[in-house]
């Protein structure tokens, strides 16, 4: 959009288009890539809240604004996020002539983010111009339909026998250190290999005290972030940490090492993924649970969504470890 609106001959020309991305380490790669195309500028990317506070300030529209990671918007007032209004599309829309959004239910990680049917029905009827498109394929992982059905049975809570796919490496551990160490050889060989965890630690810094994912023998700090264009994916460092979703959201890995935390467990009399959300330690992701009918259910939706999202980073290759012996088991027996 952005070379067509420098082109006297487009019908874009001089239009004001931006992309919005409520997710600092993908604006990191966006602002990357802004500096190395000439047609682009680190200003035509930016986060909701600033682009509707600057709109708001300036009493300002956009031409046409691209919602990247769209389920990632808040759909409720955030004072931690300087967010007053009702939820950020409809001020995104309010602030632009048109709104591209991308959005997927099945990665929504929090009570603030989460649209309910009603919600949706109404942005639907009072905004909606042109029926919704759906996209049904993925093209990040090499992998057959086999393996992707096994990902989205799991995270309905259904384990299905683990399928065999000769062009995608799946393999289920028994073992954190030994799986961290396959990633790491696989680091060595083909590159941008990372370990990533359900947030079933602690992971906050408070007075600079390092917080670790531990197993057994194995134990490694939560990721970090460091200021700069470079990511937590790209940082040769990093091998040495463990991901979470707030790292590789919307990130492609070569090969990726799952750690399954204690909230993901394992029902032996329905034969099924149990999801203790107590155990889950993103205390953010379930604030502001007021206004829901059934929280609990969707506080344990939202824990399958993290585990969707890091089960389809990989390109290559998944390997999944469980920290619950009794799912441990149950995979075991399938591989």
């Amino acid at each position: 959009m952005q070379e067509l609106s420098q082109d006297k001959n487009s019908p874009l020309y001089q239009t004001d288009n931006k992309l919005l991305v409520n997710h600092g380490e993908m604006l990191k790669t966006y602002e990357k890539i802004a500096s190395k195309v000439k047609s682009l500028k680190v200003s035509n990317f930016t986060k909701p809240t600033t682009f509707i506070n600057d709109m708001k300030k300036n009493n300002d529209f956009a031409d046409i604004v691209f919602v990247d990671e769209a389920h990632l918007l808040l759909s409720r007032s955030d004072s931690y996020n300087s967010f007053v209004e009702d939820n950020h599309l409809e001020e995104i829309i309010k602030h632009s002539k048109i709104v591209i959004a991308v959005y997927d239910e099945k990665q929504v990680l929090k009570l603030k983010s989460y649209w309910d049917e009603n919600k949706l029905a109404h942005l639907n009827v009072d905004y909606t111009t042109e029926e919704p498109y759906q996209l049904k394929d993925q093209f990040r992982m090499k992998a057959n339909d086999e393996v992707v059905d096994w990902i989205d049975s799991f995270v309905t809570t259904e384990i299905k026998p683990l399928p065999h796919d000769d062009n995608f490496d799946f393999k289920i551990f028994d073992s954190a250190l030994a799986m961290y160490e396959a990633i790491k050889q696989k680091n060595k060989t083909a590159g941008l290999s990372r370990i990533v965890s359900t947030f079933d630690y602690v992971h906050m810094k408070k007075n600079n005290e390092v917080y670790y994912v531990e197993d057994n023998n194995f134990k490694l700090p939560w990721n970090t972030t460091v200021k700069g264009r470079e990511t937590w994916a790209e940082r040769q460092d990093s091998i040495d940490e463990v991901g979470s979703i707030y790292t590789v959201q919307g990130f492609d890995l070569n090969y990726v090492g799952v750690i399954l935390g204690p909230s993901v467990s394992y029902d032996v009399e329905t034969d099924s993924v149990k999801i203790i959300t107590a155990n889950y330690c993103d205390t953010a992701a379930f604030s502001g649970q007021t206004g829901f009918d059934n929280v609990e259910l969707i506080k344990q939706k939202i824990v399958l969504n993290s585990i969707n999202i890091l089960m389809k980073r990989g390109i290559n290759g998944l390997y999944i470890f469980a920290s619950d012996p009794a799912l441990r088991e149950r995979l075991a027996r399938n591989a």
